[in-house]
């Protein structure tokens, strides 16, 4: 056996494959057969990361973890427990924090993983990992479909394209119906697999197995848990952002023939326009969308469908990483920018200095789903 890696990359030495016997610590020395049963072929050859690599996920997802658990949490007790905000389309603003919440309730098992630098927990604390993420990770990005799908009948249907309380919870429904599948067949090996990937310490389904099976459920999974999401997501916004753009250039007009500068009697010059608020709220809505799957998406088609050697632990850590940190983004982008809620913050816990207004303009919040502004809560 030579001794020598004759595997060399663009990642260095360190991130190139390295065969046993070389007297280098492996990614699986340590582990029994049991174990190495439920590891892709693809993480045998790699040597174990350094103990600060680690140490430095293990802080960052400390990090993520509070930050998520806080953030989602404050939405889930304040939505939860103020009839006012309970309206239909928050519901789903709802069902999004629950996602993101449980999505960092798992975050202890690679910490302690991390901790013990590897495979600590084993199959049973990997296969509880890897659900849970297929659930939050999927779950999340299907309720910004239905966020995205409730803007769009709203502003471009403003007599009847309000979300009632029933759709509210049926979409709801059919979001925790459409994620079971892709959970639970992988969960009991029906159709694909979780496995660990990266330095071990995190679990996933199996995109790397070279078998006709794991390559269409990498493609199956791939289409209808991020491409159709994110092309009508895409399509959603723009619609609303063309409804919007549509409705401005029309009032333009009208003031025009009639000689005046606005048919609005409180606009003023500082403020923005319409159009670059619906703009914002658009582009940040797919931007994050983009941002949190993009990565495990591409990561995923490479090892199903590319070249494999790309992968190596420390690059396949980087999606989990991205999907991580927009769940902590999601409560401030989705909730704590919407001044109702602000207001209700501001009264629970006053030592927070939120120093939200408390008017009259509050009840135009309630509109924000139906205005040309959903900004306050997309």
């Amino acid at each position: 056996m030579e001794n020598e890696t004759q595997n060399s990359n663009v990642y260095g030495a360190y991130f190139a494959p390295l065969r046993s016997g070389d007297g280098v610590k492996m990614l699986v020395d340590g582990l029994s057969s049991a174990e190495l049963e439920f590891i892709p072929e693809h993480w045998l050859t790699y040597p174990a990361p350094p103990a600060s690599a680690h140490t430095a996920l293990a802080l960052m997802y400390c990090f993520f973890t509070a930050a998520a658990l806080i953030g989602n949490g404050l939405v889930i007790y304040i939505f939860a427990t103020t009839k006012s905000l309970r309206t239909s389309s928050n519901l789903l603003i709802l069902n999004l924090a629950i996602f993101d919440f449980i999505m960092m309730a798992k975050a202890p098992i690679f910490i302690y993983n991390s901790a013990m630098r590897g495979f600590a927990i084993g199959s049973l604390g990997c296969q509880i990992f890897a659900l849970v993420g297929s659930y939050s990770g999927i779950g999340a990005a299907m309720t910004n479909l239905c966020i995205a799908y409730d803007r769009h009948s709203t502003i471009t249907r403003p007599l009847d394209g309000r979300l009632s309380r029933g759709k509210a919870l049926l979409l709801i429904a059919l979001v925790w119906i459409y994620t079971t599948p892709w959970s639970l067949l992988p969960l009991f090996r029906i159709w694909g697999r979780f496995v660990p990937e990266g330095y071990l310490t995190a679990c996933s389904f199996d995109y790397l197995t070279n078998t006709f099976d794991t390559k269409l459920f990498t493609a199956c999974i791939f289409i209808c848990a991020y491409a159709i999401p994110l092309t009508l997501i895409m399509y959603f916004y723009s619609g609303i952002v063309k409804q919007v753009f549509a409705h401005e250039a029309a009032l333009r007009e009208q003031a025009k023939k009639m000689n005046v500068e606005s048919l609005r009697s409180n606009q003023n010059a500082s403020a923005e326009s319409a159009e670059i608020r619906i703009a914002k709220a658009a582009l940040t809505v797919c931007f994050l969308y983009v941002a949190s799957w993009t990565p495990y998406g591409i990561m995923s088609l490479i090892g199903a469908f590319g070249d494999q050697k790309l992968l190596s632990p420390g690059v396949t850590m980087i999606p989990a990483i991205a999907c991580k940190g927009v769940a902590c983004i999601d409560p401030w982008v989705y909730a704590i920018s919407h001044p109702k809620y602000r207001q209700e913050l501001q009264r629970r816990m006053p030592w927070l200095q939120i120093r939200e207004p408390d008017d009259n303009a509050s009840t135009g919040t309630n509109n924000t789903t139906n205005s040309a502004a959903p900004a306050a809560t997309a």
